[in-house]
């Protein structure tokens, strides 16, 4: 069972590829394979359970190399988290240690030592690794409810990433960006597969332009990039995205309509899109690349790369060793099922051959006892060439129980002036695709829309 760093050792040693953050610091894998951004106090974390909790990613970048197969238990923390919030996280973990890049106060924290890590490197033998595999704890990221943590294993977390692929792209020019933090799964994957290839990594920055970013990824020659499709949706509205010329444009998280697609498509034609499925608690169950929403019949089946899906009760379910464990501490019980499948909750539907994504089982809104999917309603919404993005959700009604509301950001702010004659046409494009009780009672036009730090649509609860 081998560790982070000595995979990095044997597939991206002599690439020399580097880790690309805001600024000018720029770390080599090499460096990294032969020094320590934790310095002497390193070995003191041997068999620790360890927060990661660093403002900045490239500083978590770094310590991940040094603590798998060192530490007992690594838990990823984004900086989003408010006090009270880490020291849930500790508790439930049974965190006794925590990793920052700069010296904080944490009076919520008050019996867990606290280490800094630095970008710059001190050369260092690799340490000698412990017999059990490091647990990776990651937060759920999902828009309805409290995060969840979730137990993986580098190797469960690798699993999408074959040794045959990795040899091969080590060897092409690829320059990898996200707009994922990379301490969530999505993000992980791409940190992950960028030092495994030795491939340069662009990191973004939490509140960083986009004109800002694009800027310095176009820079660094990004060739692969991936993010939300609010994300993306984002970006295209920012017209700042034009920078950039990728070969391979990538979309998880959210459903990836086609409105979205063929947008990119036409954003980046020499690009390949795809839009994967993946979630922390199933791992990455495939992608799709011929530029469809939804899935094909026959994904269902079959097992391909290890990977198992089936439909049961309406909701996806996935079989792999790429799932997780378990949840951890006071979470629900139960991840997976008796055979073994992992209940996505992610609502499936057949039509003409092919499965579409409908929204979340914990999302529906329930208006007088019928089910209202917000996605369904975003889709037909964002069809519309004149809106970037949508929010559909409740509000409490005491005849219904919940009626369907909307929020529409459009492509273009100018319209603005003529909002009253746009929302109007799109309540009469509702009212001809949706049952009336799916048709929003209340559209707003509004300048933006609120992500999480997964960057997803935030969600509200009825």
């Amino acid at each position: 069972m081998k560790s982070l760093r000595e995979v990095i050792g044997e597939f991206a040693a002599s690439s020399g590829g580097g880790f690309l953050e805001r600024g000018d610091n720029r770390i080599s894998v090499a460096d990294l394979l032969g020094g320590t951004a934790l310095g002497q106090r390193r070995e003191q974390l041997r068999d620790r359970c360890v927060l990661l909790s660093t403002r900045e990613q490239l500083g978590s970048a770094l310590a991940l190399v040094e603590l798998d197969g060192l530490a007992r238990r690594i838990v990823l923390c984004t900086p989003d988290l408010t006090p009270a919030q880490l020291a849930d996280v500790a508790a439930t973990a049974d965190a006794d240690s925590i990793i920052v890049d700069s010296a904080r106060e944490l009076s919520d924290l008050p019996k867990i030592d606290q280490y800094l890590v630095s970008p710059r490197l001190e050369p260092s033998a690799p340490p000698s690794r412990r017999d059990a595999a490091t647990e990776w704890i990651l937060l759920t990221s999902g828009t309805t409810a409290t995060p969840k943590l979730v137990a993986h294993t580098f190797q469960s977390l690798a699993g999408s990433l074959a040794a045959g692929s990795l040899k091969s792209s080590a060897d092409a020019r690829i320059v990898w960006s996200t707009f994922y933090d990379i301490r969530r799964y999505g993000g992980l994957q791409i940190y992950l597969r960028a030092v495994l290839t030795g491939s340069p990594l662009v990191l973004s920055s939490a509140g960083e332009a986009a004109n800002d970013f694009f800027a310095r990824a176009a820079a660094a020659g990004v060739t692969h990039i991936s993010g939300t499709p609010s994300h993306w949706r984002r970006a295209l509205m920012s017209g700042a995205a034009g920078q950039l010329a990728p070969q391979y444009v990538r979309l998880s998280g959210e459903v990836a309509d086609q409105p979205l697609l063929d947008s990119l498509r036409a954003a980046f034609p020499q690009a390949r899109i795809a839009h994967a499925f993946a979630s922390t608690e199933a791992g990455v169950a495939f992608d799709v690349d011929d530029g469809l929403a939804g899935f094909p019949a026959e994904f269902l089946g079959r097992t391909t790369a290890g990977v198992e899906l089936k439909i049961e009760d309406g909701t996806l379910r996935i079989r792999s060793g790429r799932n997780a464990s378990r949840y951890v501490g006071a979470a629900p019980a139960g991840l997976r099922a008796d055979d073994g499948f992992v209940d996505t909750g992610d609502i499936v539907e057949l039509v003409a051959g092919r499965y579409h994504f409908r929204g979340r089982r914990g999302g529906v809104i329930n208006v007088g006892g019928l089910k209202v999917f917000p996605e369904e309603v975003e889709s037909v919404l964002n069809a519309d060439s004149r809106v970037r993005m949508s929010l559909v959700r409740a509000r409490r009604s005491p005849i219904t129980g919940a009626v369907v509301v909307a929020d529409v950001v459009l492509s273009d702010p100018a319209q603005t002036d003529a909002g009253d004659r746009i929302k109007q046409e799109l309540l009469t494009a509702c009212r001809s695709s949706l049952a009336a009780h799916k048709v929003p009672v209340v559209l707003r036009i509004v300048p933006a829309l609120e992500l999480t730090a997964a960057g997803k649509l935030v969600r509200p609860l009825a």
